[in-house]
């Protein structure tokens, strides 16, 4: 009689990983690739030889799924198991250790059978800090191998979005925008940085927390109240790839870095300065990667100086509109303008308003006096400079005070000091006329043995009476 080892898995239909269920799971949901599961299981070869268990450690074994950590047929039987489930894996060889093996307890070229059950697993965390703010749950996997939308690549995705708190559904459409720029699109932060780890065809169901998605805002637009969670169901219809720098001639960079460049600036017209300075770092390592050789025409490396120095120029001043979080950034921005072309007006005139914001007067006013040695009629820089002196004044006052506080501090701990030392003066004085035995013109034995104090050590021209009653010095 023939045991049923179970169905076959496999996209592929070789027979490679045959499942069978002995307990059925709960629900419908799945573990998809990146989830962390937990899963008991015992392995044994088909002779039914043990050769691994975690319930005999009473240790369940975690690992990421479909990231390679576990053998072909786990990523592949897991990914198919239920809450609770267990079921028996049956992993040909090019599924488990292939013709290796793993010696000494698995020969080469070994059929494996595992009994596995599903514990629990954790939803995929795609968050920055992964503090669950974006939950990925994968409903239908992609067709692309391991290609995925990068920052700037134009994409089509279905969306249906809907409030965590009560089910509303607020956005149901199909929309193509540019990764990054999915503001103008009211696509959020949340959906942007899960696509970037999308397959095209995928679809998945993403739960965002307000920082990821319409933050403390809302969006009125879409019905979207301040500081709410919402839930999307996400599918990557289709994506172009970005051309990768180290693939474009020199012309091709010049001309991608001119549109990064256009859009920057009409977003800063806008007000929109977090796109603009998207745009305007795009500009940074696309022109830095240029290479530097024969290749390359004079005119060529010209343009791409000047356009790194307008990026450069034009992030310090996005920044200084974005007052007072980011002038250290409009600082070290106008610097590296600055370092490519020494004696800029505008990247001395940015790095000295960034330095004055800073609380750093001086500096700030060598950059301005520059700007007017260039520039001898420029008003701003004028009014700038002055501002600077009028803080450098303030500051001397304050020090001057700070100081002043200090010596008067010092001045009556001296005073007290001298009139401490007179007492101690007295004391003295006092004590050893009192050690004068009255009338009997002798020291005691006490006496003649006393030993002089630190005081008196330290002061040596204080009077002393002897054995004869007229005073000394110690």
């Amino acid at each position: 009689m023939t045991v049923d080892q179970g169905v076959d898995i496999t996209k592929a239909g070789d027979r490679g990983v045959l499942k069978r269920i002995i307990k059925e799971g709960e629900g419908a949901d799945t573990p998809n690739p990146g989830c962390q599961v937990t899963v008991h299981y015992t392995g044994t070869l088909l002779d039914g030889t043990k050769f691994d268990s975690s319930k005999d450690r009473n240790d369940p074994f975690e690992f990421q799924l479909g990231k390679g950590v576990v053998i072909k047929a786990w990523d592949i039987g897991v990914a198919t198991m239920k809450k609770g489930e267990v079921c028996v894996l049956t992993c040909a060889p090019e599924y488990a250790y292939g013709a290796a093996g793993s010696p000494p307890k698995i020969p080469p070229n070994s059929t494996l059978q595992f009994e596995i059950e599903m514990i629990d697993w954790k939803v995929e965390d795609l968050s920055p800090g992964k503090n669950k703010g974006i939950l990925r749950h994968i409903i239908e996997q992609g067709s692309g191998e391991y290609e995925s939308p990068k920052d700037g690549s134009l994409v089509t995705v279905e969306l249906e979005g809907k409030l965590v708190s009560d089910g509303k559904v607020f956005d149901s459409r199909t929309v193509t925008f540019s990764l990054g720029e999915g503001s103008e699109s009211n696509v959020c932060e949340g959906i942007e940085r899960a696509l970037e780890k999308f397959q095209k065809g995928e679809k998945a169901r993403l739960t965002i927390q307000p920082k990821y998605a319409f933050k403390s805002e809302g969006n009125t637009e879409l019905g979207v109240p301040p500081n709410a969670a919402v839930e999307y169901i996400v599918k990557l219809v289709s994506f172009e790839k970005v051309k990768e720098s180290w693939s474009m001639d020199g012309e091709e960079m010049l001309e991608q870095a001119r549109i990064f460049k256009e859009k920057g600036t009409n977003y800063f017209k806008a007000n929109k300065f977090q796109l603009a300075i998207k745009m305007y770092k795009r500009i940074v390592p696309l022109l830095s990667d240029m290479p530097e050789d024969s290749s390359q025409t004079e005119e060529n490396r010209k343009q791409a100086k000047e356009l790194l120095i307008s990026a450069y120029l034009n992030l310090s001043l996005v920044y200084l509109k974005v007052t007072p979080a980011h002038n250290f950034e409009a600082k070290e921005n106008a610097s590296k303008a600055l370092k490519l072309e020494p004696g800029n007006v505008k990247g001395l005139f940015r790095r000295g308003r960034a330095l004055r914001a800073l609380a750093e007067p001086d500096a700030a006013l060598r950059d301005f006096r520059a700007v007017m040695q260039a520039e001898p009629h420029n008003k701003a820089a004028a009014n700038e400079a002055q501002l600077c002196r009028a803080a450098l004044q303030q500051q001397r006052r304050r020090e001057k005070q700070l100081y002043a506080n200090m010596f008067d501090k010092f001045a009556k701990h001296d005073n007290e000091l001298e009139k401490q030392r007179a007492r101690q003066e007295v004391d003295v004085i006092g004590e050893k006329v009192g050690e004068w035995g009255a009338g009997e013109g002798e020291w005691t034995d006490q006496q003649r043995d006393r030993k002089p104090t630190d005081f008196e050590r330290e002061n040596p021209n204080i009077l002393m009476l002897n054995r004869d009653g007229q005073f000394h010095n110690m």
